[in-house]
């Protein structure tokens, strides 16, 4: 490939500076209880409750270390809770509390606001081709991800 691309690079500056923003919104919004990094957690489980953690890792993208401490200070806020499979008992399965499956409708408001803020002046065939345009980068990703 002899083009010059800047894909990634750009890609990091948009998680970043997104990042920034969304913990703005959430300091807007007055949501103290979680971090732009534990409300993708938060999301995962209010999608699916009762997760696996390697499972919940695989969603968010966190690594298994890092989402152990993050679940750690989540739990401490009494934001999840850890559960001992029924079916095999040395599975543990990340559930929300009560306070956290009350703080869904403002995370959803924010992340429509967030939405509205990346894609201001695109159409919704652009949107599409985008969003698919990144799905295929990201399955590129994971695939290579299994072979290194």
């Amino acid at each position: 490939m002899n083009l010059k691309t800047q894909g990634g690079f750009l890609i990091t500056q948009i998680k970043q500076i997104g990042s920034r923003i969304f913990e703005k919104l959430l300091v807007k919004a007055g949501i103290e209880e979680f971090n732009g990094a534990q409300g993708r957690i938060l999301y995962i489980l209010w999608q699916e409750d009762g997760v696996p953690i390697v499972e919940l890792s695989r969603k968010t993208g966190l690594a298994k270390t890092s989402l152990t401490s993050m679940l750690e200070r989540m739990e401490n806020a009494n934001l999840v809770m850890r559960i001992a499979d029924q079916s095999d008992g040395r599975k543990i399965l990340i559930s929300l509390t009560e306070t956290a499956r009350k703080l869904s409708y403002e995370y959803n408001k924010i992340s429509q606001e967030m939405n509205e803020i990346y894609y201001t002046g695109f159409s919704d065939d652009e949107i599409k081709v985008f969003e698919n345009t990144l799905q295929r980068v990201l399955s590129n990703l994971i695939e290579k991800e299994h072979t290194i």
